[in-house]
């Protein structure tokens, strides 16, 4: 792990802030001047101005199926809460939206930084749904939706479609308007019956259960953090 992301997981500073410490010669490893590309392990003794950092916070990542019906929220005061289906000693929120009447995969965390970088930062980041219309696909449509359509003030951006069945189709998007997929497929005639998540950057629901959840193994930690900067 690099030494700033380090020292900004035990709360001491900002990631930044370590930076500028680190470069000041203020940071210390195993009791030598550290610089920005020194290695860092778990149980390394690491010092600013000669104080011993505490531990890294622990984070928490999550995947849940979310079903339908269920509301993006951990507060239980909503009726269909996501809280119902986890059981989690930390507080975790989940990162960015899924419409209550969409289904699919969800992610949940206490780390702050992934739901900025995932959602605000300045690269764009894929997800992947698997959506089922009302009657028969025309690649006139599916060719359209991928162009970019005109909703919202503004023109969507473009984005990949590939069709999977007669009134199935996968697209894969790089934005997150309000109830866009939706909006899309209406503006071509089509009524939404079914919409899935499927794929977070390259984090893929899989097999995993409707209304089940599971931590994230450590492969699929390092293809979440990795992109976003944060390993």
């Amino acid at each position: 792990m690099k030494l700033h992301a380090w020292i900004g997981d035990t709360g001491h500073c900002s990631r930044r802030e370590a930076q500028r410490l680190i470069k000041a010669g203020r940071v210390t490893v195993d009791g030598r001047v550290a610089g920005i590309h020194t290695p860092v392990r778990e149980d390394a003794d690491i010092r600013i101005d000669g104080v011993r950092l505490g531990p890294r916070r622990k984070y928490v990542y999550i995947m849940l199926n979310k079903p339908v019906g269920v509301v993006c929220t951990m507060a239980r005061s909503v009726e269909g809460n996501i809280a119902d289906f986890i059981s989690s000693d930390t507080a975790i929120s989940p990162v960015g939206r899924l419409d209550k009447d969409s289904e699919g995969l969800l992610l949940l965390t206490n780390h702050g930084d992934v739901s900025q970088r995932l959602l605000h930062g300045e690269h764009e980041r894929e997800k992947e749904y698997r959506v089922t219309v009302d009657k028969p696909l025309t690649a006139a449509a599916l060719e359209g939706m991928a162009a970019g359509v005109e909703m919202l003030g503004t023109v969507t951006k473009p984005c990949r479609t590939e069709q999977a069945g007669e009134r199935t189709f996968h697209i894969v998007l790089t934005q997150g308007l309000n109830r866009q997929i939706r909006r899309m497929c209406r503006a071509f005639d089509y009524r939404v019956e079914r919409l899935q998540r499927v794929r977070i950057m390259e984090l893929e629901l899989g097999d995993l259960d409707m209304g089940a959840w599971r931590e994230l193994t450590e492969a699929e930690r390092i293809k979440l953090l990795q992109p976003l900067g944060l390993l």
